[in-house]
């Protein structure tokens, strides 16, 4: 018969635990119960030595932001005599706060009643923190999702209306498409739900890039998910554009691509510059196709943007300057 283990042997393998543990006495009512022991991981988790705790209560480590209706279903389970668990917003002794998760367990004497009460107790607020962050990303894509439907609702209307045939319709939609899908995976990608500039650019442009043709410069900006989408429309059809009518449809036009981040009376702002050279002489559209009307009208409205559009001789010139949010912290 293998004998059971003494209690050094449970003090020590109770020391080496990786959650927390604390004993306290039984009484429910303040100035109870009494903290008896905490393990070293205890310590860690709150920066309390377990001289400094040693007789006082654990509410010691709750705070402005702890909820109180945990609390009451906590002393409601316990005052039944049952174990609880559950989660709570705790502060270390630095003030800092963190979620815990905790299971506390009576410890019965001889006589039945609970003597002491034993919490197992771990900190979660990295998993919290990832749960919250995902909670907001489902919410966000609810709402992405419902504004992309209406995206491609008007893209559609506005292509049958800018199209001339069957031919051209099918062309415009798919490539019109086949953006939006590229912005969106873009900004999927991104914990923050965003997407840079230079990111959009590149989508739209690296197949075209050969020979030095392109040039772009500028610092990292990041767009929020509202900007990207009206950015990223824009950025294919300018480029939609310099394939067919513009730089890109010459073997020897280049076009440049500039950026950069300006401070002004009205807040932050993104001025960029699309700038084509050598390629077919420029004129001015003889209608209002839909690209046109996308930088003129639908960028202005959704970003706030100020569009100039330059047709020079030597290629198209097309400078925005879009207001951008606050930096996040």
């Amino acid at each position: 018969m293998v004998p059971a283990p003494d209690l050094e042997v449970f003090k020590a393998a109770v020391e080496a635990a990786g959650e927390a543990i604390v004993i306290t006495s039984a009484e429910l009512d303040e100035p109870g119960p009494r903290i008896e022991y905490v393990n070293p991981a205890f310590t860690r988790m709150t920066g309390y030595e377990a001289r400094e705790v040693m007789g006082r209560s654990p509410r010691l480590l709750q705070g402005p932001g702890t909820d109180r209706a945990v609390l009451e279903r906590l002393r409601a389970s316990l005052e039944a005599g049952e174990a609880a668990n559950g989660e709570a917003l705790n502060y270390r002794k630095d003030g800092s706060a963190y979620t815990v998760e905790w299971l506390i367990t009576p410890v019965r004497g001889s006589d039945g009643r609970i003597a002491r009460w034993v919490s197992a107790q771990r900190d979660v607020s990295e998993r919290r923190a990832f749960e919250d962050r995902q909670v907001l990303m489902v919410r966000e894509l609810h709402h992405r999702v419902k504004n992309t439907l209406a995206t491609v609702q008007a893209v559609l209307n506005a292509t049958v209306r800018s199209s001339l045939s069957i031919p051209e319709f099918t062309r415009a939609l798919s490539g019109r498409i086949a953006s939006l899908a590229r912005t969106h995976a873009l900004i999927t990608e991104d914990t923050g739900q965003a997407a840079s500039f230079e990111g959009l650019l590149r989508a739209e442009l690296d197949p075209y890039g050969e020979r030095g043709r392109l040039s772009l410069d500028g610092p990292n900006v990041v767009l929020p998910s509202e900007l990207a989408v009206p950015v990223g429309m824009a950025l294919h059809e300018l480029t939609t554009n310099a394939l067919r009518h513009g730089s890109l449809a010459d073997p020897n036009g280049r076009l440049q691509v500039t950026w950069r981040v300006e401070e002004g009376p009205a807040g932050r702002g993104l001025r960029w510059d699309w700038a084509e050279h050598d390629g077919p002489p420029t004129a001015h559209p003889t209608r209002e196709g839909f690209g046109h009307r996308l930088l003129n009208k639908v960028l202005a409205t959704q970003t706030g943007a100020e569009v100039e559009v330059d047709f020079a001789p030597d290629g198209l010139r097309v400078s925005i300057r879009m207001p951008l949010p606050e930096a996040r912290s």
